[in-house]
């Protein structure tokens, strides 16, 4: 493609150097979910003690937003595809600054879990937007690949910026300011994005499909709750009443696509081997390391006693290496190839992953911070490889739906991960024995999470407090090993499969005219 292509499209893109503008508009929606979900877990012990959830409430409110958000999204890149990527945009952007409000005011975990439900459904409206506005916005190949290298970068830069941030508020103020961070963000992006970024749908997108929108829910949400339940409760009937539900509902959702003259997904962008090769590798991956990105921080402040500013410092060296990789990726992966490139990064975090399995509760901090950076910079490079092959993969007025399908995979890994990695921990976890003369609801609360027992060693005489965290946190600690061994088989195999996948696979290439 050459320089000309950068004049307005039919769907009234802006031209130069707009689109530099519109993209620094864009990656504050970014910030802003990429904030909210690491800030969640840095407020999680807060949050126990406050709220006292239950092990199961707690993973519901850990994982409800990643169900709730994969259920909706390729009903809202479809919709943003229909009604404007833009106007879906801001629209998302305000709803999720109002709801940010009532998750730092939720007085119950039961308020907490729908808190955390309605942001998902704003939060679902938000991560399709930008990548397909960033589709729409770039058409030199290069440009594109820096544009989403930025895009990747910044979603790391936010898991790196809520910890801090989060840090600082915990050590002043109550767990649900955290939320609140949002707001500004959230005012920014909606005050500035009304002026700056251009519109940009479909010309000729057919109806929104509701019963396709009924569909995808039911059989996303079905299948993933389902997977969550035997994980943390076994095989029963009612599981496997949900699971067949769910599987019926997503047969009927792509049979139904295959008939419909205009579908809410079309079906045939699986055709393209690049594309589906990468939506499989951004599931598995997500799906391998989420368990221990929701307990990592747990283990910084409950087993190793660091402060929550410090854990949040701790957690540092992973964004930073995905952001350094993500500014790399697309050159990297043109003079070398696309699969080397995302299975290299997969493989260096399975590896490490595997290494994660004879940490303990003294492990020093060299080792963690390697470990987090070798993390880091392998995301870094899988992932926006990954989001380059899906977006270029397909024609732009699709951008919204495909944008939709990378990030329901990544939600669906997320939510998947924490269901089934989080279980492990957790199950392994509340098999530790109670010391002797704990009573038995002090020894009820500790099984029920790590935050728990903590809590519940501030009532008992000093040698048997003593006794039961560290009973508990050894506990923990097996459960994270277990977990970690588990990702990291995941992520390993994964590697492979991308490896085979993602061959011949190009990046296209493009030459970045002068301004």
């Amino acid at each position: 493609m050459s320089g000309t292509d950068k004049s307005a499209d039919t769907t009234g893109n802006v031209r130069d150097p707009g689109r530099w503008i519109a993209l620094a508009v864009l990656v504050l929606a970014v910030l802003l979910v990429a904030v909210d979900a690491t800030v969640l877990g840095l407020a999680t012990p807060f949050l126990s003690e406050d709220l006292e959830p239950t092990g199961t409430q707690l993973l519901w409110i850990g994982d409800v937003y990643s169900f709730v958000i994969a259920g909706l999204l390729v009903s809202m890149g479809s919709l943003g595809d229909r009604i404007g990527r833009k106007k879906l945009l801001l629209t998302g952007a305000t709803a999720f600054g109002a709801v940010s409000v009532l998750n730092a005011y939720a007085s119950s975990p039961e308020m907490m879990i729908l808190a955390r439900a309605l942001l998902g459904v704003a939060g679902a409206t938000l991560m399709p937007s930008t990548l397909a506005l960033i589709r729409n916005l770039f058409h030199d190949p290069r440009e594109r690949s820096l544009a989403v290298g930025i895009w990747g970068a910044m979603a790391s830069a936010g898991a790196a910026v809520g910890p801090v941030v989060g840090g600082l508020l915990l050590e002043h103020f109550w767990w649900g300011s955290v939320f609140l961070i949002n707001l500004p963000v959230m005012a920014v992006l909606v005050a500035v994005g009304i002026k700056i970024i251009p519109e940009s749908k479909n010309p000729a997108p057919g109806p929104w499909d509701l019963p396709s929108v009924g569909l995808s829910m039911i059989g996303l949400i079905g299948v993933v709750y389902a997977i969550k339940e035997a994980a943390a409760h076994g095989v029963g009937w009612k599981t496997v009443v949900v699971v067949l539900v769910g599987i019926g509902a997503l047969v009927w959702f792509v049979r139904r696509q295959l008939k419909l003259p205009a579908p809410l997904l079309d079906m045939r962008l699986f055709h393209h081997r690049g594309f589906s090769g990468a939506v499989l590798a951004d599931l598995l991956t997500i799906l391998g390391l989420s368990g221990i990105v929701f307990f990592l921080s747990q283990f910084l402040q409950l087993v190793q006693g660091r402060g929550p500013l410090e854990a949040g410092l701790a957690e540092l060296p992973a964004a930073v290496g995905a952001v350094t990789a993500g500014l790399m990726a697309g050159n990297v992966a043109r003079r070398f190839t696309v699969r080397s490139v995302v299975a290299g990064g997969l493989g260096a975090i399975g590896v490490s992953l595997a290494v994660v399995t004879v940490i303990h509760k003294e492990t020093g901090y060299p080792l963690i911070g390697a470990l987090l950076l070798v993390v880091g910079v392998g995301a870094g490079f899988a992932f926006t490889v990954t989001s380059d092959v899906i977006l270029s993969s397909v024609p732009k007025e699709q951008a919204g739906s495909a944008s939709a399908v990378s990030e329901t995979a990544y939600e669906l890994g997320a939510a998947l991960g924490i269901a089934l990695l989080g279980s492990i921990v957790t199950g392994v976890y509340q098999g530790f024995a109670t010391p002797e003369g704990v009573s038995p609801r002090a020894a009820a609360a500790a099984h029920e999470s790590l935050g728990g027992a903590v809590e519940m060693a501030d009532s008992l005489p000093a040698p048997l407090a003593g006794e039961l965290v560290t009973a508990a946190q050894e506990a923990f600690v097996n459960g994270l090993r277990v977990s970690a061994a588990v990702g990291a088989v995941v992520l390993l195999a994964t590697a492979g499969a991308a490896w085979f996948l993602l061959r011949n696979e190009k990046l296209e290439e493009g030459i970045i005219a002068d301004e």
